[in-house]
């Protein structure tokens, strides 16, 4: 089985509410279908010959062999999960990460928001309740999200940048950029960029990936003040 991929993205493109790409590893094409933000950035960053890495999860049909990619190793473990619950497959498993992010899932499943699941395409009531008790029982013993342990180093009250940070944190990981180094530089545009000031008219994903970046390519001695 195959359950993690580094290569060479060749082409990206979206078929319906799936989104896809090809990466050449080793010279073999992989196709395999993303979570839309994740391709989205991938779109926006038009890196030549860029080459990504992607957890994988390998699902094996009589027919076909489905790859799902995700740039975190949480959202592979989430995909799992879901999947194992009755009535769930995988494209509404891909629905329900493409509407919302880990940390507003995991809220959702404490707080026993069946509004907001229920928003998902596919989901009703009853797969609701189903998705929220089950979940809740697997986050109590089997998983445990990165981010609830040591994302609260500076304290983020706005969902908006929330998310923001967090899709950030995802595409800089999913560029092999160290995870420590990453959490540092966050902290320090957070502080130093003002970003609950300067979020309406001012800052973008793009300009804060630009920013992260350049901040991470300097040399170390210069991310500590």
């Amino acid at each position: 089985m195959i359950s993690w991929i580094n290569g060479e993205l060749i082409e990206l493109w979206q078929t319906n509410q799936k989104f896809l790409v090809l990466i050449n590893c080793k010279g073999l094409g992989y196709e395999i279908q993303i979570l839309e933000s994740y391709f989205l950035k991938l779109k926006t960053t038009q890196i030549p010959n860029k080459n990504i890495s992607l957890w994988i999860k390998h699902i094996k049909k009589e027919d076909s062999d489905l790859f799902f990619g995700f740039s975190s190793k949480d959202q592979k473990n989430f995909f799992i999960e879901t999947l194992s619950i009755r009535g769930v497959g995988s494209q509404i498993a891909m629905g329900i990460l493409n509407n919302f992010s880990i940390s507003e899932l995991i809220n959702a499943v404490k707080t026993e928001d069946k509004k907001l699941i229920c928003s998902v395409p596919g989901i009703g009531q009853k797969m609701s309740e189903r998705l929220i008790l089950e979940l809740k029982n697997k986050f109590k013993s089997e998983i445990y999200f990165e981010h609830e342990k040591g994302q609260d180093e500076f304290e983020v009250k706005d969902p908006e940048i929330n998310k923001m940070l967090e899709d950030l944190q995802l595409t800089l990981q999913s560029l092999n950029y160290k995870t420590k180094d990453i959490k540092k530089i966050l902290s320090l545009i957070f502080k130093d960029v003002d970003l609950p000031a300067k979020k309406e008219n001012y800052l973008s994903f793009e300009n804060l990936l630009k920013l992260a970046m350049n901040y991470l390519d300097k040399d170390s001695s210069n991310l500590v003040r």
